[in-house]
């Protein structure tokens, strides 16, 4: 009998642990994340080219420049974390620093996304986007024409799997130059929502890689702004990382 008495009260000890843990078992999706640092710059204008010719002649000329887009906007960095064992109130028991963080960096226009109904972008949502936005359909940098592949690696949002290739998807450049359509591309990017078509910008975390610039990055993307000089639209960050 007392050994008996002994057991459940143990066992019982060991059900209240597992209850006051369980949320967090059963969490398994992306999280808020902060920054440490950001900077934010902008291209120069181009300077004007200049050329002097004699009255009465004919110039034939071929111009060609780099413009700057107002309607995108790109985030560049790098991550860290640790994997953590907290209770409901943020305490925690145990916790482990990373030497290397894999997983997946989420930005969207929503600060409250339904991760359990995640999904690849609708176009019909994706349309809504650029309304909202302020896009045209007209131009040749909407999301529309700018997302039009669907070629990236499988991977989990939380216990949801997105199968390879199945979501509008780029790879942004590396050393300024586009990369080839791959699975296997760095620096890939894909467009999902959940069921409230919030769109979430998502892209896999690298590990120090060369990026746009030729500096080590973990992660790169862009996602699309309104391109109304007097409206910002303020962007939320999410990652998952392992």
């Amino acid at each position: 009998m007392i050994r008996r008495k002994i057991f459940l009260t143990g066992l019982f000890g060991v059900l209240i642990v597992l209850l006051l843990l369980f949320p967090y078992f059963n969490l398994a999706q992306p999280e808020g994340i902060g920054f440490s640092s950001n900077v934010t710059e902008e291209a120069d204008a181009s300077e004007a080219s200049s050329i002097t010719t004699p009255g009465g002649s004919f110039t034939t000329m071929v111009l060609n420049g780099s413009f700057q887009t107002p309607r995108w906007k790109a985030y560049v960095g790098n991550v860290s974390g640790k994997l953590t064992l907290d209770d409901a109130s943020g305490s925690t028991i145990y916790d482990w620093n990373l030497a290397s963080v894999a997983g997946e960096v989420y930005v969207s226009r929503s600060s409250s996304i339904n991760w359990t109904e995640i999904q690849c972008l609708s176009n019909t949502t994706l349309l809504s986007e650029q309304t909202t936005l302020n896009i045209s359909s007209d131009n040749s940098d909407n999301i529309n024409k700018t997302f039009n592949e669907t070629v990236h690696k499988s991977f989990l949002v939380g216990t949801k799997n997105i199968t390879s290739s199945s979501c509008r998807a780029i790879a942004t450049y590396i050393s300024s130059e586009a990369q080839s359509s791959s699975e296997d591309a760095n620096f890939q990017e894909i467009l999902l929502e959940d069921n409230d078509n919030n769109v979430v910008y998502t892209t896999i975390i690298e590990s120090s890689v060369s990026g746009f610039d030729d500096n080590a990055y973990d992660f790169q993307l862009i996602v699309p702004d309104n391109p109304d000089t007097d409206v910002e639209n303020t962007y939320y960050f999410f990652a998952e990382i392992s």
